[in-house]
């Protein structure tokens, strides 16, 4: 088993309230540190790239918060970075459990294996999964941080598990600056027949283009990202 109090250092950030984030739900938000994407656009990069920079939330904080509002709480949604990436993810939903609350987990979709077993255990009732685009521009929209042929692969597991628990499954994309309508309708169709992707505005995030990066190495700036 991980390290309890490990999981925790993970995350960095957490929010009391959101009346948007689940739709029909309140919601209080964990956030959790590091993502295995590197997407141009993303409005999370700090916490995604760089979380060493945020401090670490304390868990007490958060385990009382939960026990003395879950009255006034629909549930906790978890968030990142990519929260599948985590070490240890499922210690640190079990210790959430407790409060009683059901659990929303946001995701790229690219831990196939991650999202089954936590739906298997039972560690998460919703999952929120962010379709990027058509898979042949998930390289530029993930900064080159997957594949079109892993994307195609991890994808279509998750629209597996969405068939089998299609009450556990609802999905989403950003119209980010590059993707087209035709590209819109071309992301509709990979979901089951079942499910309507829902289309959400892009705004850019508050930084200046040079933050803008999938990595290190390469700058890309903040814009038409897609090509």
């Amino acid at each position: 088993m991980k390290d309890i109090a490990g999981v925790w250092d993970y995350v960095r950030g957490f929010e009391n309230l959101s009346l948007c984030d689940w739709p029909g739900r309140t919601s209080c938000i964990i956030f959790l540190g590091g993502c295995n994407l590197h997407c141009p656009t993303c409005h999370n990069h700090q916490l995604a790239w760089d979380m060493q920079s945020l401090p670490v939330i304390d868990p007490q904080r958060i385990k009382s918060y939960l026990r003395d509002r879950a009255g006034w709480l629909d549930g906790v949604t978890i968030t990142g970075g990519e929260p599948t990436t985590v070490p240890g993810v499922g210690e640190l939903l079990y210790e959430i459990r407790k409060s009683g609350l059901p659990i929303k987990m946001d995701t790229n979709g690219m831990r196939p294996e991650v999202v089954r077993d936590l739906l298997q255990y039972n560690l998460v009732d919703t999952f929120a999964v962010d379709v990027k685009g058509p898979y042949a521009k998930y390289p530029a929209l993930t900064g080159n941080g997957v594949s079109e042929i892993a994307a195609r692969a991890n994808l279509t597991r998750i629209f597996e598990l969405a068939l089998a628990r299609p009450e556990a499954f609802y999905f989403r994309i950003t119209r980010v600056p590059g993707l087209t309508e035709a590209d819109l309708a071309a992301a509709q169709d990979y979901l089951p027949l079942e499910y309507e992707l829902t289309v959400q505005n892009y705004v850019p995030p508050r930084r200046t283009p040079e933050h803008a990066k999938p990595n290190h190495e390469e700058r890309r700036p903040a814009g038409n990202v897609v090509n």
